[in-house]
């Protein structure tokens, strides 16, 4: 049977994911917060919107992701899904919403399903709280695993610095993938690991592997929209290539907007009832 290619119109799902890291088709994900955006990106023809915590950073001017609360993150989730016919919608599971106690990490989860809509959520960290996922996904809600960098961890690293450069922690990073991906992960995002890593941990699994700062030799990538869009300014990681200046953008035409009406040439005659 002949698998469909990009031009594939199919609402995308997690076993699409699996077809396209066999073909060796790259997958395309990106985040959003709000119904506009995610119509826009939906429209474009993204595989993957992740409805990120990275909201408490650029949608409520956070400086972590810890803030992030679960009504929140169900707010986001349930307007983008308004907006998405095609994409795969992965929501973030906040900070402390799945640490260590299964019971409350499933209820969190079914909250968000939910309430949402979404088709699946996205959990950083591995051996520690691999009970929580895989009660979580033996209850039929599918789980991408989260590795390398994890901003839910910021305070216990305190740096923002590349993971996984020594050896120990690189073996660990292993072992997670290889675990998350035997409780049953449908896919794993790698953040801001070395990409000779990320490619040998790549080939060792049979589900798809998305970077951010980690490198091409991966099932696919996911940059943050606001930064990606040229949005936020005082962000410039290595691994983040801006594809817009829409910061100029917006403030040039919100500058005219204002000189317009100052001057009373907003409104004129065309643009008035009679």
């Amino acid at each position: 049977m002949s698998i469909k290619t990009e031009n594939d119109k199919r609402k995308v799902t997690t076993y699409r994911l699996k077809e396209m890291k066999e073909r060796g088709e790259k997958i395309s994900m990106l985040t959003a917060y709000d119904y506009s955006m995610a119509s826009i990106i939906d429209q474009a023809g993204m595989d993957v919107i992740l409805v990120g915590d990275s909201a408490s950073n650029v949608m409520a001017g956070n400086t972590t992701t810890l803030p992030m609360t679960l009504d929140q993150i169900i707010y986001h989730g349930s307007s983008v899904m308004k907006a998405v016919k095609h994409a795969l919608v992965v929501v973030d599971m906040p900070f402390g919403t799945c640490s260590g106690n299964p019971f409350k990490s499933l209820e969190a989860a079914i909250r968000i399903m939910r309430e949402t809509g979404a088709d699946t959520l996205k959990i950083e960290g591995g051996e520690e709280i691999i009970t929580d996922i895989k009660m979580i996904i033996d209850a039929g809600i599918p789980v991408m695993g989260h590795l390398g960098l994890m901003p839910q961890s910021i305070n216990k690293y305190g740096t923002y610095t590349v993971r996984a450069k020594e050896q120990a922690e690189a073996e660990k990073l292993i072992s997670d993938a290889l675990l998350l991906e035997k409780v049953g992960c449908y896919a794993i995002t790698f953040e801001k690991i070395p990409a000779k890593l990320a490619g040998e941990i790549t080939s060792k699994l049979t589900i798809p592997t998305i970077g951010i700062g980690a490198g091409p030799n991966v099932d696919g990538q996911v940059l943050v929209m606001h930064d990606m869009l040229g949005l936020t300014k005082g962000f410039s990681p290595k691994f983040l290539r801006r594809y817009a200046d829409l910061h100029t953008t917006i403030f040039e035409a919100v500058s005219s907007y204002i000189k317009d009406i100052k001057s009373a040439d907003f409104p004129n005659e065309n643009e008035s009832y009679h």
